[in-house]
Parts: C-alpha cells; structure tokens; sequence
C-alpha cells in the first residue's frame, strides 16, 4: 500500500471518526449526564463548605460544549490511529475486503482499546475519586491499554502461526486462551485503581459505567460502518461504465 493511499485513508479515517462522534454525543448527553449530575451532587453534599465556589467554567457549558468537544475531537483522534492500524491489518489478518476488515478494526480497537482496560480500571464520574490519585490513575489505565493492544497483536500473530498446524479453527482457540491468561496474570499484578468514596450511589455508578460503553460501543460502530463505506470506495472502485455514443450515419 503507497503513502498516497494511506495517507487518503488517514484522512478519511479522521473524517470518519468525526462523524462517528456525532451519535456518540447524542448518546452521551442523553444518558451519560445524568449519572455525573448525580456524582456533582454527591460531592457537593459531602463538603458543602467548597460547593458554594464559582466555577471557571459552568455545569451548563460542561455539559454542552465542553462536551461536544471532548467527543469530537476523540473521535477525529481514534478515527486517525484506526485508519493507520487498518492499512496495518488489511491482508494481514485473514482474506477480507474493505469493509470486512474496517469493521473488525473498530471491534478490536472498542474490546483492546477499551472494554478489556476498563475490566480492570473502570470509568468513574468526573466528580468521583482522590484527585491526588488521579496521575497514577490515568497512567494505570492508559498501561492497561497498552497492554491489551500488545496482547492482541501477539494473539493474532501467534493464531497465524499456528494454523499451519492446527488449523484456523484451533488455532484460533489457541490464541484466544493465550491471550485470556497472559490478561489474567497482568490483570492480577497490577494495582487496584479502585477509588470510588464510602456511601456513594451504586445505581449511579453503575449507570454510568454502563453509559461509558454505550458511548464507546456506537462511536466505534458507527466509525466501522462508515470507514468500511470510504475505504472500500478508495481501495474497490467501482468501474466507470462505458458510454456508447451511436453516430447515426
């Protein structure tokens, strides 16, 4: 694949990602708000003395702008780096088309990217947690991605090697085993990140875990539906069919 055609498909890629959050900022206003309103409020009435400061930026404009741009700008990123990682995997990973391929993308970037770190390192609220801890916190998980990523690649090149041998059905198997235990092991290893305050709602918590997914799970469904779409038209053109023009004579 030529530098010219990556870098069309990094810029779709990016276009893609851009769109896709537009879903996943209907979504997440619609039922991620609530949870964090309810995080707000609970902070508030444990320390009453530091709820009446002002704010530098409003509950409104947080939840608005503040918003709209957190999720779009993350999409344009994701968008980015999943284009890169599928010029990577087309033709790699098995004899899929554009949108084959673009859609096992986005399925692997949404379970490695987030759902497996988040198994060990779970969303919480904005107003929940020790900020002194939030550092280590932050870093913990971005590991934890790490990981997982590397962990998949290893698991696709080693199913790759095996089939040979075993066939792709047991090799598959196999792979996905590997995978599972060496998760486990690090998993075990690394530290809690755990940090959520005695007496806090756990319906809360838990809706908003749940909405962390939703939003993650259409942002990336919408990005492999739409990316497969532009992809395949820049890797499968369609012919242009010949025009007949009949002269009469």
């Amino acid at each position: 694949m030529n530098s010219t055609v990556v870098r069309t498909l990094l810029v779709r890629g990016m276009l893609a990602g851009l769109i896709a959050g537009i879903p996943a900022l209907i979504f997440a206003y619609l039922v991620g708000e609530g949870p964090v309103d309810a995080a707000i409020a609970f902070e508030s009435a444990q320390s009453p003395h530091e709820a009446g400061g002002e704010e530098s930026v409003s509950r409104g404009v947080q939840a608005t702008a503040g918003l709209a741009t957190g999720v779009l700008v993350y999409g344009v990123a994701v968008g980015g780096i999943a284009a890169l990682a599928f010029c990577f995997a087309l033709g790699r990973v098995g004899r899929f088309g554009a949108r084959a391929t673009a859609a096992l993308t986005a399925l692997a970037a949404f379970g490695a990217g987030y759902l497996v770190p988040m198994l060990k390192y779970p969303a919480n609220p904005p107003a929940v947690g020790n900020p002194d801890t939030l550092d280590q916190r932050t870093a913990l998980f971005f590991l934890m991605i790490a990981l997982s990523g590397l962990l998949t690649i290893a698991a696709v090149l080693l199913g790759r090697r095996l089939a040979p041998r075993l066939g792709n059905w047991n090799a598959s198997v196999t792979a996905g085993g590997a995978f599972v235990a060496a998760l486990t092991v690090a998993m075990v290893f690394l530290p809690s990140g755990e940090n959520v305050p005695k007496g806090f709602p756990a319906t809360d918590l838990w809706e908003f875990r749940l909405a962390a997914i939703g939003v993650q799970a259409v942002l990336w469904t919408a990005f492999g539906v739409l990316f497969g779409y532009l992809a395949e038209r820049v890797l499968e053109p369609k012919p242009v069919g010949r025009q007949t023009s009949t002269v009469a004579a």
